[in-house]
């Protein structure tokens, strides 16, 4: 059974064949608990401004897989109970199909076959993970959302390790307490989406942690801010508000203490990004995603010239697109670096296990680390000449860059 397929890299007429440009296809096995969906599949359509929900029958969802699979989009990941299928295509139509086992199959029961002490564990009904359709009323994960329970549970650990720096960095001078119901954590994540982390995030620091937490949920799609605010209300999560928003215009009276984005498509990532840095946060976590912005500028500008250095990295279309990725990370890591935080570029598990799995956490460097202000200095110079080498040689701009050279 296919329980989730990922499209992405469509082919050039795919709003010929599809009615919209869509850049990328996300789809996954419903389950009849907690979804107020038939049975079949659901579906996310991407274009590159917005997102369309669609529900297919088994049927439907098979036939757009078999007929678009390699054909109307380049790349597709599917997965099954205990395969991951990848079907690729070049320019000249050739196809190929690759397929590895998965090392922890999900079992009947909807059980790994190996063990793991995860923060939220199975057995015990957690309200919003059955809410959301993770759970059963029994507290037993649903076989087809194990790769969300996993994903959630990782995101839990990076949220946890940062918990004593956070701490630290909000305790008062005089040595209270850092959080009160008074003076809660305040966290904003743009890009929210369905919010399964966001409820995982809010669930995590107020019911396990004891910590007062207020978190703000942005998301530009008008349906699902609606469904998530209705979904906190019914559970009483008092301090968890959804608004229609982005980062590139919000503003809150209280900066917020974390920022965090994940998934936030393309150049979203980097007004997040800069916004954290405007309000001084004292931890990010970001996971991007659809990095286009430096590739479809070496596209268009053309094969390097072999003096250049990265020559060899931009002369093919797959290595070219996950090096821009890369590129893109690295020199978001510098700018957040000279920026005065200490930087981590972690692997974090994505449900559709495709590339795009690379996390930023970054955490504020406290003034009693800080270095002497020329030794500071030269390094944050010395970053600088790293980015600006890097966007040199690949001739190319980058929105984060500029957001902070036009501050």
């Amino acid at each position: 059974m296919i329980l989730s397929v990922t499209f992405s890299r469509p082919v050039k007429n795919c709003s010929d064949i599809l009615g919209r440009h869509y850049e990328r296809v996300r789809m996954w096995k419903a389950s009849d608990s907690g979804l107020k969906v038939k049975a079949g599949y659901e579906a996310d359509f991407f274009t590159s401004t917005q997102s369309f929900r669609k529900n297919l029958s088994e049927d439907e969802a098979l036939d757009f897989i078999k007929k678009h699979s390699g054909t109307t989009f380049r790349t597709a990941v599917q997965r099954t109970e205990d395969e991951e299928i990848t079907v690729l295509s070049n320019r000249h139509g050739e196809i190929r199909t690759l397929r590895k086992k998965i090392r922890n199959p999900v079992a009947a029961s909807g059980r790994f076959s190996k063990e793991k002490n995860y923060i939220i564990q199975e057995g015990k009904p957690v309200p919003f993970l059955v809410e959301l359709g993770v759970m059963s009323k029994e507290g037993k994960v649903i076989a087809a959302k194990y790769d969300k329970f996993r994903q959630i549970n990782r995101f839990l650990e990076y949220i946890r390790d940062v918990l004593p720096d956070l701490k630290k960095l909000c305790a008062g001078q005089n040595g209270s307490e850092a959080f009160s119901k008074e003076r809660p954590l305040r966290i904003v994540d743009f890009g929210c989406g369905k919010s399964y982390l966001t409820f995982a995030l809010y669930y995590y620091l107020l019911d396990c942690e004891k910590i007062p937490v207020e978190i703000t949920g942005l998301d530009l799609k008008e349906d699902v801010i609606k469904n998530c605010a209705s979904l906190a209300e019914k559970l009483g999560c008092t301090g968890l508000h959804f608004y229609i928003g982005n980062a590139s215009d919000f503003s809150k009276e209280e900066n917020p203490d974390m920022i965090v984005t994940l998934h936030a498509c393309d150049t979203a990532t980097d007004f997040a990004l800069n916004h954290a840095l405007r309000c001084s946060s004292k931890v990010i976590l970001s996971v991007p995603c659809c990095q286009h912005e430096i590739n479809l500028q070496i596209e268009k500008n053309g094969k390097s010239s072999n003096e250049n250095p990265f020559a060899s990295f931009t002369r093919y279309g797959l290595i070219r697109e996950r090096f821009s990725a890369l590129a893109t990370d690295a020199i978001r890591a510098e700018i957040l670096e000279q920026a005065g935080y200490s930087v981590q570029l972690l692997e974090f598990i994505d449900m559709e296990h495709t590339p795009k799995n690379l996390l930023i956490r970054a955490v504020k460097k406290s003034c009693g680390n800080s270095k002497s202000i020329s030794d500071k200095i030269r390094v944050e110079e010395e970053s600088r000449k790293r980015v600006e080498n890097l966007l040199s040689n690949l001739g190319v701009e980058q929105t984060l860059s500029n957001l902070r050279c036009s501050k």
